[in-house]
């Protein structure tokens, strides 16, 4: 393994990790503080009910939400690399305006729908106005665009920095609404406000980075006129958004899911348990974050970026075990030091998810693969494949077994997604001498 570092983009992979992984730490650690602090100052229906409550805004969101941080690092990143101002201006304005019309559209719809799911997902009358207040927050969580300029110009610590604030400020609010006996409004005002000011900074650094890289007007909606610029740009950000809304029912719908078929407490159970696996597997998603735009910046047509992928999937599939072991060695007295007895319940849950974990970080890199091989439909065909058989396990799992169901019927998601996207990965890699890296003729004008 000692050879992979002398590869400059490995390097690169793993440092902008480590920058996101020193403040993810620190941030699992706050958002489990946040998390028991709501635990234990509700009772687990109501914390259930906190819990759908924001899980409904991220799901709206997600479901709507244009990737638009994925297309400014597909077609801005070889732009910069190619000094192509121009090309990389039209990038961010046509997902600029991307994230305006969909975070308008996901806004009005979340609105009109919640007095219609309200009752289905769990959320009972007397929080009706709480959880309507929350969806004001949608507009700001559909954008990407901040977090794909950031990746582009390689500036992984101002994202490190900015992914600190947000749990920062909810264990802040957390602590004093436990200590205060705030309640179940105290809790949603605190979730509220630290998402809109992280999210608002994300904001703030990437206007102040376009400036010093003295890239000006890049800001303004342009996506008609930058569409017909941009070779593919329409294709590649539907297929991406279905993708995401896929994953989005796969993931944060989970919790949602759940509260309809077993009723908020198992909700709140589960998101226990997620909150857990997502904690474990963070050493694959930074490194998922920074493997894009590095393979972004090398030729797909050379063995290169296919290499980086097998290494960082074997890098991370190791520390999956080893995570996992850790998780199930340690998880059972944490759940019980910080939530308490009456979500012990939750580490059998996290067993079998543990399984999961070393199957999702070993497979991190495919998605990635596939976009720079601009095979991304066949990335939206796996993932929609595996999250039509995942939601279907759910309920019937969920149904017959109850919230332990549930944990198995993700561990067969997530083995399924793996499996689906293998194949069209090796298929391009096979082929990738057809590839190209940034033809003359997608060029701006």
């Amino acid at each position: 393994m000692k050879h992979w570092f002398s590869d400059g983009a490995f390097r690169a992979i793993v440092r902008n990790a480590a920058y996101l992984g020193s403040s993810n730490v620190v941030g699992a650690l706050l958002g489990l503080l946040a998390l028991a602090c709501a635990g234990r100052a509700m009772h687990p229906a109501l914390f259930g009910v906190l819990v759908i409550v924001q899980a409904y805004g991220k799901s709206v969101s997600d479901f709507v939400k244009f990737q638009t941080w994925q297309f400014v690092v597909q077609f801005g990143t070889p732009a910069l690399a190619h000094h192509d101002v121009d090309r990389f201006r039209d990038v961010v304005g046509f997902s600029f305006g991307l994230d305006l019309a969909s975070g308008a559209i996901a806004l009005i719809g979340g609105m009109i729908l919640l007095p219609f799911l309200s009752h289905a997902v769990g959320i009972p009358p007397g929080d009706f106005w709480w959880a309507l207040g929350y969806c004001t927050l949608i507009p700001t969580m559909t954008a990407a665009t901040p977090t794909g300029i950031l990746r582009a110009i390689d500036r992984f610590d101002l994202i490190a920095v900015q992914q600190a604030i947000t749990p920062f400020l909810r264990a802040v609010g957390s602590v004093i609404a436990y200590f205060g006996h705030l309640g179940f409004p105290g809790f949603i005002a605190t979730w509220y406000v630290s998402s809109l000011v992280g999210d608002l900074t994300l904001w703030w650094f990437a206007v102040r980075e376009m400036r010093n890289q003295k890239i000006e007007g890049a800001f303004r909606p342009r996506l008609g006129s930058a569409a017909r610029r941009i070779k593919g740009a329409w294709d590649f950000v539907w297929t991406t958004n279905f993708a995401h809304s896929i994953w989005s029912a796969r993931n944060a719908g989970s919790n949602v899911l759940v509260g309809i078929v077993l009723g908020p407490a198992a909700a709140g159970l589960f998101k226990v348990a997620l909150t857990f696996f997502d904690a474990a597997g963070t050493p694959a998603s930074l490194m998922q974050k920074s493997f894009y735009p590095e393979i972004r910046r090398l030729d797909p047509a050379s063995v290169q970026p296919w290499k980086l992928g097998l290494r960082s999937a074997l890098l991370a599939g190791g520390l999956g075990v080893l995570v996992a072991l850790l998780v199930i060695a340690v998880g059972k007295p944490l759940i019980d030091s910080v939530f308490g007895q009456q979500y012990l319940e939750a580490y059998d849950l996290l067993q079998v998810m543990c399984a999961a974990l070393v199957v999702s970080m070993a497979g991190f890199p495919l998605e990635s693969l596939l976009y720079i091989a601009s095979r991304q439909r066949a990335a939206l065909v796996a993932q929609a494949l595996a999250a039509l058989v995942y939601v279907g396990l759910l309920i019937g799992l969920s149904h017959a077994y109850g919230i332990m169901g549930a944990a198995v019927a993700y561990f067969g998601g997530t083995c399924l997604e793996a499996l689906f996207q293998l194949v069209p990965t090796l298929t391009a890699y096979k082929n990738r001498h057809t590839l190209t890296f940034y033809a003359p003729e997608e060029a701006s004008s």
